[in-house]
């Protein structure tokens, strides 16, 4: 899994990916539409300009995974404080829940429209929105993966004794998994970078 984004003019990246790394990266991206959820789709009949103005939830998740994706936006404070990251989060938490399922769907069709040559190889070919789509996803796969490791933001964005876990412990398949993503991320962002 050594594959690494590279810029493409107008604004794109590439990147060769085979069918392993296809496979786990589709079925990150379909776990974490399961995990944002399915999104509440307007009633028949019903006034779609009313959905937008839908308010959302008050309370943050209760999953630290998802309260990871979507924090509060004042932190955790005095009752003030409080009073408006739940305000905030009323009216935000589904249009930042409908992006990021946005992005995930994106990702998985993505790779789903991949053919692999005879070597099990395939350039996956970004635009620029495809790139800020992947981007959005892989940092949301990152969150959520680094939130189940219990990395915090304390170790510096270094999970030192996660690199030294041995092969027999049962984390040691998502610690790959959140270190290449997190190759894969970087690579990317400088594919972004002018």
């Amino acid at each position: 899994m050594a594959g690494h984004f590279e810029a493409t003019p107008g604004g794109g990246a590439s990147v060769v990916l085979d069918e392993v790394e296809i496979a786990i990266l589709r079925s990150l991206a379909v776990q974490l539409l399961e995990l944002i959820g399915p999104g509440d789709e307007p009633a028949e009949g019903a006034d779609p300009l009313a959905a937008l103005f839908a308010e959302g939830p008050s309370e943050p998740p209760a999953d630290a995974a998802l309260a990871r994706l979507f924090p509060d936006a004042y932190g955790a404070g005095d009752s003030e404080l409080r009073a408006a990251s739940a305000e905030f989060r009323r009216f935000t938490e589904n249009d930042l829940r409908a992006r990021k399922r946005t992005d995930a769907l994106a990702v998985v069709r993505t790779l789903d429209a991949l053919k692999a040559d005879e070597d099990g190889e395939a350039v996956l070919e970004l635009d620029a929105d495809g790139s800020r789509s992947w981007l959005g996803t892989l940092n949301d796969l990152r969150l959520t993966i680094g939130t189940r490791l219990e990395v915090t933001e304390e170790d510096g964005g270094d999970p030192g004794s996660l690199y030294r876990l041995p092969d027999s412990d049962p984390r040691k398949p998502m610690v790959m998994a959140f270190l290449w993503l997190g190759a894969l991320q970087e690579t990317l962002v400088e594919t972004l970078m002018p």
